[in-house]
């Protein structure tokens, strides 16, 4: 996915343990539509989390589906975590992942990578998609490290059955256990599924935490936040979620990464460094995703 200035999502104040309700907007891609979160208008990162799409849900006829040609990347680490459905990746790494449900995939773009996003094995038949794709800024001193990619199965990661819950943890320690995907800096992200009526205290060992709620509504404080909205807690709080009826939930945060700068598919500390990325991506400086000579223009030229 790409990010543009003009899609960045409106926040408002809230009042108690909430400091900051973001409520997305919509974004046609075409074939289907997705939900943007951060970057907001005044909220520009939560924790190293700096882009946070919700994709879908969507159905596609046989024969259509994902078609996002290859694209650049520069000084992010991005999950693509599906609840329905499938998603081929490829790179310039040479790396070809479908990713499926449950599952995480890690493309650590560093001093950059090329990648597209197509449809899976479901081509050819009625499909569906659903899911999150979040971008991290990476921190100070790691901006520039070689571009990798790594994926997890479903079933590595920890599920955690809680009293009125279940939480797989993506990334990150939480409950006493600890994903094996790789992080860059203090990272938290879950994915929690909720009973009416449960309740799940969040963890209060990051800097910074907020919840977006898939489906379903939930209770934060006195706050009572929906279906497709961001809740940002204050600061040092003590969060306490409780389901007003059963309701799916993404919990993301840690540590800040400091003041980047985003422009298309570039994050970085500097605004040079981004022109420069622009330059390359003009004149071909990119290595090419092999076998695929399709791409996306640099936008406004």
């Amino acid at each position: 996915m790409s990010y543009q200035e003009a899609d960045a999502p409106v926040c408002e104040r809230s009042t108690g343990v909430v400091d900051l309700m973001i409520r997305p907007r919509e974004k046609d891609l075409g074939e289907f539509s997705v939900r943007r979160v951060l970057p907001a208008s005044d909220r520009q990162m939560v924790g190293p989390f700096i882009f946070f799409d919700h994709m879908g849900p969507a159905e596609f006829p046989p024969g259509k589906g994902i078609q996002v040609r290859p694209h650049p990347h520069i000084g992010i680490a991005t999950i693509t975590y599906l609840f329905e459905g499938e998603i081929l990746h490829a790179d310039s790494l040479g790396y070809r992942q479908p990713i499926q449900a449950g599952a995480v995939n890690l493309m650590t773009a560093g001093r950059g990578i090329v990648h597209s996003e197509r449809a899976g094995s479901d081509l050819d038949e009625r499909s569906r998609l659903h899911g999150i794709q979040s971008w991290m800024a990476l921190p100070d001193g790691q901006e520039e490290i070689a571009p990798a990619f790594a994926h997890t199965p479903a079933s590595e990661l920890p599920q955690i059955d809680r009293a009125g819950a279940v939480v797989r943890i993506i990334m990150g320690e939480a409950f006493g256990e600890r994903s094996p995907v790789t992080t860059y800096a203090p990272t938290l992200y879950l994915d929690c599924a909720m009973i009416a009526g449960g309740e799940l205290p969040l963890p209060d060992s990051y800097e910074e935490l907020a919840l977006y709620v898939v489906s379903g509504k939930v209770v934060v404080g006195t706050c009572t936040v929906e279906s497709g909205v961001m809740a940002v807690p204050c600061p040092d709080a003590e969060v306490s979620v409780q389901a007003l009826e059963a309701s799916r939930l993404m919990v993301i945060g840690g540590r800040p990464s400091g003041e980047r700068h985003i422009w298309w598919n570039f994050v970085s500390s500097s605004e040079e460094r981004i022109e420069q990325a622009k330059a390359d991506w003009q004149s071909g400086g990119f290595e090419p995703v092999p076998g695929d000579e399709e791409f996306i223009p640099l936008p406004g030229r």
